[in-house]
């Protein structure tokens, strides 16, 4: 049977949150956030391994309190998330299958829930391509110019706001990746370019990903209300 691993590239600085701190490693209710992040992957029953992509300059990692037997941590992050995923796909290449289903999970979304999990592998685990977690767009979208003046108004009709996990075959994934190199944000990008069409599953807004710092405060609400 095919293995579930997550996979957590974790090698960014967070520039947007303004500080010296990388933001996965804030505080988070007593914790370092990733710490939160990594939990929550960890205590999910269908999840096989957790790998953590670290830079190899990384020097917060060892003061966080964090461990679980399912833990594996790599330090070949690159400088975009397209590499450090990459980079650490290609380290487990011994020991993963080609048909092994990879979650690719943002370190600095730590509210994910077990329900998210539960529906998304429930939902892709016998697609013929994989998916991701995301939302319908509920807001109206507006396009602004160079002068932050609204230039347009975008329909928001059929778009969804990606999240993740974001999950794929390993082979699949990593050879996605490696053709499309650093042109692609997110995992699903990389899929499409080869002509899938991966699969929406519906998250929701609990599932927030930490970017700015009011973001923390919101995320601290999520978590003390589970």
């Amino acid at each position: 049977m095919s293995r579930f691993v997550a996979l957590v590239p974790a090698a960014g600085s967070g520039s947007r949150m303004g500080g010296a701190l990388p933001k996965q490693y804030l505080p988070l209710l007593g914790r370092p956030l990733i710490a939160h992040t990594l939990l929550a992957l960890a205590s999910h029953p269908r999840i096989d391994r957790v790998v953590l992509v670290l830079s190899p300059e990384d020097v917060h990692w060892a003061s966080v309190a964090f461990d679980s037997d399912k833990m594996t941590i790599l330090r070949c992050g690159g400088k975009t998330r397209a590499q450090s995923v990459t980079n650490g796909l290609q380290s487990l290449s011994d020991e993963l299958k080609p048909d092994d289903w990879v979650l690719v999970h943002d370190a600095a979304r730590p509210c994910l829930r077990q329900e998210h999990l539960d529906r998304l592998i429930g939902e892709l685990e016998n697609d013929p391509v994989g998916g991701i977690l995301a939302m319908p767009v509920a807001d109206t979208l507006k396009r602004a110019d160079s002068e932050q003046r609204i230039a347009k108004t975008v329909p928001r009709e059929s778009l969804w706001q990606a999240q993740t996990p974001q999950m794929f075959r390993y082979a699949l994934l990593l050879d996605a990746l490696i053709q499309a190199g650093d042109q692609v944000t997110d995992e699903a990008s990389a899929i499409e370019k080869m002509g899938f069409k991966p699969k929406l599953v519906e998250g929701d807004a609990r599932n927030l990903k930490v970017t700015y710092p009011r973001d923390l405060e919101l995320a601290s609400l999520i978590l003390q209300n589970r």
